[in-house]
């Protein structure tokens, strides 16, 4: 693999052995047992983190396990994804065009990836009500509210629509009346912090950013040759949205949480009252 190291290429080698072997008994779970099917996906993303060196810090009081509920993060890189998935069973919302991309489609389809079709009015709708029968499930859905990955460096605006129109879902589903239910919100800030060990700054986030025009396959081989990378997962607290709270005033809340989890993260210090 020309450009690549050869810890880069023994790296990928073993991350591809890895898939190859996990992607058949994904497969059959899928066919038999669908609702057990983010148990292997954390494997996975386990595995992945493990062969891109990427070291995961938790900060605050992630939901407790096996809760359903929304988790609202901001977006960065496609490393996301793993840094997530290797947490917890999760599954994700993604933008329609991502189910055509090769290879990373057909692994979207194997982690159950819910899709958005922008281009369509009622795609929301549509989304919203898989969304609402993953979360009546049990299930954690994860929902990158700003629509799309940012520079590592700033919190784009989030927002809300989707939030709103899961409520509804939800509702429908449990009461037969929309905004009879709640749901608990759970925002995240996902910061890459540095690499081997050392506090990074604006540079070293950008570097990990996947944003624009960047294209993977560079952005991979930035990652390979980084080794050792450095990544902060911050949990604010809950929101109970629903009854009392609406998914506007929720998702203002939930872009606060993030931001001010970003500022202590970037600045060590929590932000001035």
């Amino acid at each position: 693999m020309k450009g690549f190291s050869p810890g880069a290429i023994l790296r990928l080698s073993l991350l591809s052995l890895g898939t190859a072997a996990l992607i058949p008994a994904q497969l059959l779970v899928m066919r038999l047992a669908p609702k057990h099917g983010t148990r292997l996906p954390l494997l996975f993303h386990r595995l992945t983190c493990r062969c891109l060196g990427v070291k995961r810090r938790v900060r605050g009081t992630p939901p407790p396990p096996g809760s359903s509920g929304l988790i609202v993060a901001n977006h960065v890189s496609w490393l996301d994804i793993s840094v997530l998935g290797a947490e917890r069973p999760v599954c994700f919302v993604a933008k329609r065009e991502v189910e055509g991309w090769p290879v990373i489609g057909f692994l979207a389809d194997l982690q159950r990836t819910l899709y958005i079709d922008r281009s369509r009015r009622a795609a929301t709708a549509d989304v919203a009500a898989q969304m609402g029968a993953r979360l009546s499930d049990g299930e954690a859905v994860v929902l990158f509210a700003e629509g799309t990955t940012g520079d590592g460096t700033r919190i784009l605006q989030l927002r809300s629509s989707l939030l709103g129109a899961a409520h509804e879902a939800l509702g429908r589903g449990e009461s037969g009346q929309d905004g009879e239910a709640d749901i608990a919100v759970y925002p995240l800030t996902i910061s890459y912090t540095g690499f081997h060990g050392m506090a990074g700054g604006r540079f070293e986030r950008s570097a990990l950013a996947w944003y624009g025009d960047t294209e993977l396959g560079p952005h991979l081989k930035t990652v390979l040759g980084i080794g050792a990378i450095d990544v902060e997962l911050a949990w604010g607290a809950p929101i109970t949205m629903g009854r009392q709270t609406s998914r506007k005033e929720a998702t203002r809340l939930a872009a606060a949480a993030i931001r001010k989890a970003r500022q202590e993260t970037v600045s060590g210090w929590p932000p001035i009252a």
